[in-house]
């Protein structure tokens, strides 16, 4: 039997990332808790209000959904912020990876959760793709330069796919080695999309 080789999200030692399985799942496929731990690995701890302010939200909507990924193991109280009668949260893990295999799962819950996990995981790109259009202007000649919205078509068979999509993990995770020190001008968190996907069925 063949042994499954580690996702590339799980490759790399110094990043932290949550494996799903048909529970936690079913506890992250929300988009507005899907959006709060975004928002947590993102821009850094939070209280319940100032992702209330952050995502258009109601503090209120927040704090429930904050618990949600607490009980989960998403997020934690942030011992180091945590004083006074503000409550802060951080993210637990660096990342998320699901298992395509939950797709294929015989409980119509677990199907349906990946749907969703999916769908809002698919439109915070497309949202975040927009902002940067929205924004493009306020940013240097040299970050616009810098970015890129591109893509390519080509005929792979899925041994190839799978090799390409390897290889583009490993490119990226390889750059995690060369972020600068805090502090360095000029230097922003980038965003990189990557989604390689088949057009239509063949016989």
């Amino acid at each position: 039997m063949t042994e499954k080789s580690p996702p590339p999200e799980q490759a790399a030692p110094a990043r932290n990332v949550r494996h799903l399985d048909p529970r936690t799942l079913r506890g992250i496929a929300h988009p507005l808790r899907m959006r709060i731990l975004g928002s947590l690995r993102l821009d850094g701890p939070a209280t319940a209000s100032q992702l209330a302010e952050r995502l258009g939200e109601s503090s209120g909507a927040t704090s429930y959904h904050l618990r949600q990924l607490a009980e989960y193991g998403f997020a934690e109280d942030d011992p180091e912020l945590g004083k006074g009668r503000e409550r802060w949260w951080r993210a637990i893990t660096d990342g998320t990876y699901v298992d395509n295999d939950l797709a294929r799962s015989t409980d119509p819950e677990v199907r349906g959760a990946y749907a969703t996990f999916m769908h809002e995981h698919a439109g915070n790109h497309a949202a975040e793709v927009a902002t940067w259009i929205a924004t493009g202007q306020d940013w240097s000649e040299e970050w616009i330069e810098a970015s890129d919205i591109s893509d390519f078509t080509l005929s792979l068979t899925p041994a190839l796919a799978a090799e390409l999509k390897a290889k583009l993990h490993e490119l990226a995770e390889s750059y995690r080695a060369l972020a600068p020190k805090d502090g360095t001008p000029n230097t922003a968190k980038v965003r990189l999309h990557t989604h390689l996907i088949p057009t239509r069925p063949t016989d």
